[in-house]
């Protein structure tokens, strides 16, 4: 038969249910708030694949890099003196040393032998006036000092007679009248010797000044066939100077105008290193400071003489003048590689430059947290302010602190973690 429960009995048993279905939400409710707070998994990074470096303090020297090459500090480009066509190339360029007048092109043009032609007739012609006239001038100045001379002796023997005859006046033994007609000859003839003298003066004057005019008419048409013997010349193209003939970029039929560049000769020996630095990095180079070239067959120092004004594809030509011996093997237009070192700092915070980040920037690397540099475990990723920058090397002005592991490789697979694993 049925018995019937107990009302309290009911209600214990209702009153523990409701209790363990509120503990159970409550439970379910702190798993979930507590799952919600746990950061995601740190991903899994290669420890292998990293570089790694601590940060430092102490000295820190500032260099800029550049590729480069050798190039002649004396360099001669010859070039077309006149319009022509390439004749014949005689001289191939190679690594022998050649003469100054080694022929290294033969040009033609016709015109330019024309103008020799007629340059040299018309000098000729301008020497036979010159003589011709110095011979007209010599004889009418002959003429005139004859003539001259003629009236000097004519007065001095009128001058003479006066005084003789004045003397014989005085002692009665001539007449008044013939003493005066001999003086009046004597003073006619003294003017017309001053009027002879002044026309001698006057024709040399003349003389000098038509020779001096038809001089400078020889003179301008020598200077031509001057001008116009150089230029036949010219069409034998020579070196100019002892050297290496570099380059001889025409062909044999190539018509080429004035100022065409025909052949490059340098002087061995003397090279100098043209880097092509970055135009970001070129802004503290100055001239003098220390540089050494590495020519794969050895380095050399040298000093930096030259800075190109203008940058061109993004980078800035330095001049790199050696101080030391060339390495040998050593030639024009070699690859190097050029370092110049910019300063010392002194008691400074850096470290191993990262791949990404430039110089007077923020950047976030990822700092190691557990573990060794030599063997990390975890890193986090902080912000850190780059100072001055050097070739290998970096300025921490602010993120790190010394002897601080971070990793300086490419991260950006993980710019969205602020924490990995290494393993």
């Amino acid at each position: 038969m049925d018995i019937q429960r107990s009302p309290a009995i009911a209600r214990q048993k209702k009153l523990r249910r409701i209790i363990f279905g509120v503990a159970a939400l409550v439970v379910g409710v702190l798993v979930t708030v507590g799952l919600a707070q746990l950061k995601p998994a740190a991903p899994t990074v290669e420890r292998a694949t990293t570089w790694r470096d601590s940060a430092k303090r102490g000295s820190m020297l500032r260099q800029v890099r550049g590729p480069g090459t050798l190039v002649p500090e004396d360099i001669r480009w010859v070039t077309a003196a006149t319009e022509a066509t390439v004749e014949r190339i005689v001289t191939l360029p190679s690594a022998n040393i050649i003469p100054a007048d080694t022929v290294i092109l033969e040009l033609r043009d016709e015109r330019v032998l024309q103008e020799l032609r007629d340059a040299e007739l018309q000098l000729r012609g301008a020497e036979a006036d010159l003589a011709s006239l110095k011979a007209r001038l010599n004889n009418e100045l002959l003429e005139q000092q004859s003539q001259a001379a003629n009236i000097q002796s004519l007065y001095h023997r009128a001058k003479i007679q006066f005084e003789a005859n004045e003397q014989l006046s005085k002692e009665g033994l001539q007449s008044a009248v013939t003493t005066r007609i001999s003086q009046v000859e004597a003073e006619e003839l003294a003017n017309r010797h001053r009027i002879e003298t002044e026309r001698l003066r006057i024709r040399s004057s003349s003389t000098d000044a038509q020779l001096a005019a038809e001089q400078a008419r020889v003179a301008q048409r020598r200077g031509l066939y001057d001008l116009r013997r150089s230029q036949a010349d010219a069409l034998k193209v020579r070196a100019g100077l002892e050297g290496v003939l570099q380059v001889v970029p025409v062909q044999v039929g190539q018509r080429v105008a004035s100022g065409t560049n025909l052949a490059r000769v340098a002087v061995p020996g003397r090279l100098k290193a043209e880097l092509r630095i970055p135009e970001t990095q070129a802004k503290d180079i100055e001239i003098g400071q220390r540089a050494v070239v590495d020519t794969r067959n050895g380095e050399v120092e040298g000093r930096v003489a030259r800075i190109d004004p203008a940058a061109q594809n993004g980078t800035v030509s330095v001049d790199v003048a050696f101080t030391g011996p060339l390495p040998r093997g050593a030639r024009p237009d070699l690859s190097v590689d050029g370092t110049v070192e910019l300063e010392r700092l002194e008691n400074v915070l850096y470290v191993g430059r990262p791949a990404f980040g430039q110089e007077q920037g923020t950047i976030s690397l990822f700092k190691v947290t557990a573990g060794t540099c030599e063997a990390p475990e975890q890193a986090e990723r902080v912000q850190v302010k780059l100072g001055r920058s050097s070739v290998n090397t970096v300025e921490i002005l602010s993120g790190l602190a010394e002897r601080d592991c971070v990793i300086l490789s490419d991260m950006s697979a993980w710019d969205g973690r602020d924490r990995v694993r290494l393993r």
